[in-house]
């Protein structure tokens, strides 16, 4: 998206050297991600939305969607792949082959909604591998959990209307995107933090808000939108989050999905900037996934 922009290639290469360097690495199965198909596309976009974006994409140089988000030629292409990364992940935990997966990608989603770009977001990824596991697999209910400093706005669009789907969010508030929270709808679940807030806050709001909601719905398979710009060292937030918490929360997702969904989880990257503390971050978090549940 430019030079200096925190949404950078950088970003994916970070978390490779992580796990490289702590060995864990070679104790993965890799997997190259497809390019997501249109009909997986309009289980959450509106046609006329994808047909725009595509005629909006340059044959060189860059575009501006909006402020934060920009698109150049190849940028269509790397969304296809993130999104059919998730579709992939979602077919092969499914299938059994894998007991859980993490999806590496970039550009993020969770702020795309079904007819909008916005937040360095094309295509919601984990809306659409959500919307695949509904539709190609015939679950019936499906749960989201984003603990990305942003508030999923597009995931929450998306999803708004449809009880199948259980959308559980932690994010700083107020803060970008700035948009109005759903209120009073069972399936939607807010866990705001406040500027300043730390481990305690975030872990009080995910017991006392997310997990009776998540114990109560049962979900049959749990995506996670894994957000890592809420750590301290991350300069696009003003939260306080360290390593531990992304394996904290993550220990307690899988133990819930051990539970209820068979241990079936999908975890798609979306945020994290500072490239040393998303490195970190996400490696704790698929080493956490890598260990099973702790029940």
């Amino acid at each position: 998206m430019g030079a200096d922009h925190p949404e950078c290639t950088q970003r994916l290469q970070a978390i490779n050297d992580r796990l490289v360097s702590t060995g864990l690495f070679d104790l993965l199965r890799h997997y190259e991600a497809p390019a997501v198909t249109h009909e997986q596309l309009l289980r959450v976009h509106d046609e006329a939305y994808l047909r725009h974006i595509k005629a909006l994409a340059p044959s060189e140089g860059r575009v501006m969607l909006d402020p934060d988000t920009w698109m150049n030629t190849h940028t269509l292409k790397a969304a296809e792949h993130a999104a059919g990364a998730a579709v992939l992940a979602t077919d092969l935990v499914m299938a059994g082959d894998v007991n859980n997966a993490f999806c590496a990608v970039r550009p993020p989603g969770h702020h795309a909604e079904h007819n909008r770009a916005m937040g360095f977001c094309f295509y919601n990824n984990v809306a659409v591998a959500a919307a695949h596991a509904l539709e190609r697999h015939g679950l019936q209910r499906i749960a989201i959990v984003d603990f990305d400093v942003h508030h999923g706005n597009g995931t929450e669009d998306i999803f708004l209307n449809d009880s199948r789907v259980l959308f559980c969010s932690s994010f700083q508030h107020p803060f970008y995107p700035n948009s109005p929270l759903a209120e009073r709808n069972e399936h939607i679940i807010h866990a705001p933090l406040h500027a300043g807030d730390g481990s305690n806050e975030f872990r009080a709001s995910i017991r006392e808000k997310c997990l009776p909601a998540l114990e109560k719905f049962a979900p049959e398979m749990i995506f996670i939108s894994a957000g890592f710009d809420a750590h301290v060292e991350d300069e696009l937030s003003s939260l306080q989050l360290v390593d531990d918490d992304y394996a904290w929360v993550t220990e307690t997702i899988m133990d819930l999905a051990a539970r209820h969904a068979r241990g079936r989880i999908v975890s798609v990257l979306e945020g994290g900037y500072h490239l040393d503390a998303l490195a970190r971050s996400a490696m704790v978090h698929i080493k956490a996934l890598m260990q099973g549940p702790t029940l």
